[in-house]
């Protein structure tokens, strides 16, 4: 797809009155955190407030997140109407998201779902995959197909069916497919950018406001690895 903007490296993917889809980079942050890096949402925010020459402050609604190191769509509402409806959408389930991810190893089954209860430990910031509910887990649920196999590593296609705190590096890394790059969840080494080769490939849903069917998928970063998987 036709990028439609590069100002600042903003990729943006699309846009209307409503809702703005952005390919991230690596290293980005969606949201302000602790760490007090410039996040994502800011820079958005004075694209278009240079873009529409709009003074004042500018409203953008954050509706969902990507992990710092991993690249690929998010989604950003322009009006609280298209934010409440996209909460809602993303409660429903009405959003549907596809992941790529080079592993280190091939799952067990070409096709699979793999169903987990993620505990999520706030000290380190990182998940453990059980196979049965324990105290403050959550019932995590994805799909993978095995989409190619590379020299040394394998490409998987993901679709979550629930949101949960590092689920795809978590619940992958639980089969002994490890993420390429992803330290946290048991890489023998990172990447030279700090990334992890895990991008958000696609997404589809119904516009909260034009009810016009959307459908993106995102570039992949510039990466030799990368541009194997096409």
């Amino acid at each position: 797809m036709k990028l439609l903007s590069n100002k600042s490296n903003l990729q943006i993917l699309f846009e209307d009155n409503h809702i703005i889809i952005i390919n991230k980079r690596a290293g980005d942050i969606v949201q302000g955190d602790k760490t007090g890096d410039k996040p994502l949402s800011d820079v958005v925010k004075e694209y278009i407030k240079h873009k529409y020459d709009k003074p004042g402050n500018v409203y953008l609604g954050v509706v969902h997140r990507l992990d710092r190191p991993t690249t690929g769509l998010v989604i950003f509402a322009k009006t609280s109407k298209a934010l409440t409806r996209l909460n809602a959408m993303f409660v429903s389930k009405d959003v549907n998201k596809t992941y790529w991810a080079l592993v280190n190893s091939a799952p067990p089954k070409q096709h699979d779902t793999l169903i987990n209860w993620l505990k999520k430990n706030p000290k380190n910031n990182k998940s453990t995959a059980y196979p049965k509910e324990i105290k403050d887990s959550k019932k995590a649920i994805l799909r993978y197909t095995q989409l190619k196999s590379l020299d040394r590593y394998i490409l998987l296609e993901i679709e979550l069916e629930t949101g949960r705190h590092h689920q795809i590096r978590c619940q992958l890394s639980n089969i002994g497919c490890i993420i390429k790059g992803d330290l946290k969840y048991g890489a023998d080494r990172s990447n030279k950018d700090a990334s992890i080769h895990l991008h958000a490939r696609h997404i589809q849903f119904i516009h909260p406001v034009t009810k016009a069917s959307i459908s993106v998928s995102a570039p992949l970063p510039q990466d030799p690895l990368w541009n194997a998987c096409l």
